[in-house]
């Protein structure tokens, strides 16, 4: 074993879990991994940003793969990309968007590192035009735990492009990347947002919008019945034109692409997310925006990654921490799957200010795991409060399995073997390609493997 494991405890977003690691640092992409002595296992950590139990590997090692944070090339001419897999997509885009490129998918947060995005395939709001993070990944070079490397593309064994895109950091240690960027030509975006009083305005307006739009997001309150479910904001947006209406512009625009400063600077010792917090915040939030239709021009930081603008915001759910539910919904039953989602989560009591409503698109993803479908997507925090929260995961788990839809499992931290076996069809054909030294405690529980 290296020199330089030590014992560490660690978290991932959601924060329930709080596991004793030996954590294994990774220094260089050129060295051979360094493994436990004893046989255990081994997983990729990235910056921590999955919810569940996906880049956790209790009783095994992590790698720390932070260090990998170089740029190896970048082309401003064609927008191709190749780093190593720990470099931040916020760091990339430092570098890429005073150039007039921007990154083809990015998911809500930008401190997410590119191993961790192709490890979990993340999406973003422009599914419908450009399919997930995978799709733009155009090779990527494998370290398996018995020293080979493999460069792998669409083209360049496709298969192990396939379970490695997705694969949850289980094929081994993705150690550099390269990507095909998108062209800009400033760093605003051309947004609207219009308030919706049901489901069918928000899959009126999600079709409507799709053509024209290259960006499509919803908020959505999630904490009442009878008349007020299913009401929200919807975003829509493109990146801005090189000539702009100056008029729109706000009076101040946050300076180059620094990040924030501000933070939550403690725990508190109870969440902040209740009941009567959660039902007066959406209120408010909901009735924000006074008129029907507000358009404005604004930096692509706030509009991309709004929770970015406070560091550690997962403290807000105190000590015991919060679980993610993501499901997508295949578009036959979108619509009553979605409204007994929501009036489910809105008669437990439970739900989220954070409740994000988007369909998914026909760009097909690569990856054998990859979680996006055609369909909805549903995407809410709760508070973990423990047996009754998961009386609520059970309700809601099968009315996704009726629906034949699947949970996204770099959001999950509790699914069962029987939701996710169900999802994802390909998971026999997939751990064919699982690094036999590699784990996961999302793997060993949805797979009903021991090691």
């Amino acid at each position: 074993m290296s020199q330089a494991a030590h014992q560490c405890v660690f978290t991932s977003w959601g924060r329930v879990q709080r596991v004793a690691h030996t954590a294994l640092r990774v220094s260089s992409r050129h060295a051979p991994l360094s493994l436990p002595d004893d046989g255990g296992t081994v997983l990729p950590y990235g910056n921590g940003r999955s919810y569940g139990d996906s880049n956790l590997n209790p009783g095994g090692a992590l790698l720390l793969a932070g260090q990998l944070d170089r740029f190896i090339d970048f082309d401003p001419c064609t927008g191709l990309l190749r780093c190593e897999a720990g470099v931040l997509l916020s760091t990339i885009l430092r570098l890429v968007v005073p150039q007039g490129w921007f990154l083809p998918v990015t998911p809500g947060t930008q401190f997410v590192t590119v191993g961790g995005a192709v490890a979990n395939d993340v999406h973003g709001k422009n599914h419908h035009v450009a399919g997930s993070f995978g799709n733009h990944v155009t090779q990527l070079e494998l370290l398996r735990s018995d020293g080979t490397r493999r460069v792998c593309s669409p083209a360049q064994h496709p298969d192990w492009f396939a379970a490695t895109v997705g694969g949850l950091g289980l094929t081994g240690l993705i150690t550099w990347a390269e990507i095909q960027l998108r062209r800009v030509v400033n760093p605003y975006m051309d947004a609207e947002t219009i308030k919706f009083g049901s489901l069918e305005a928000f899959f009126e307006l999600s079709q409507a919008s799709e053509r024209d739009h290259e960006y499509t997001v919803s908020w959505i309150d999630c904490a009442f019945t009878g008349k007020r479910l299913g009401r929200g904001l919807f975003s829509r947006a493109n990146h801005a034109p090189a000539a702009m209406d100056l008029s729109l512009l706000p009076a101040s625009l946050p300076s180059g692409v620094s990040e924030t400063s501000r933070r939550v600077p403690i725990t508190p010792p109870l969440s902040l997310i209740n009941t009567l917090s959660l039902k007066a915040f959406n209120t408010l939030y909901f009735h924000k925006q006074r008129a029907e239709v507000v358009r404005s021009v604004q930096h692509y930081r706030p509009f991309f990654y709004p929770l970015d603008a406070l560091l550690e915001w997962n403290r807000i759910y105190g000590p015991q921490g919060f679980h993610q539910y993501q499901c997508v919904i295949p578009p036959d039953e979108a619509l009553p799957v979605t409204r007994r989602l929501l009036h489910t989560i809105a008669h437990s009591g439970q739900g989220s200010f954070l409740a994000v409503l988007k369909q998914f698109g026909a760009p097909p993803s690569h990856g054998m795991l990859s979680f996006p479908q055609p369909g909805t997507t549903l995407a809410l925090d709760f508070p973990n409060v423990g047996p009754r929260l998961h009386r609520l995961f059970e309700e809601l788990d099968r009315i996704v399995l009726a629906a034949g839809g699947r949970l996204y499992a770099a959001k999950d931290g509790r699914m069962g073997p029987a939701l996710f076996q169900s999802g994802y069809p390909r998971w026999r054909e997939f751990a064919d390609y699982v690094d036999p030294r590699f784990s996961s405690g999302l793997w060993r529980r949805v797979s009903e493997t021991k090691t």
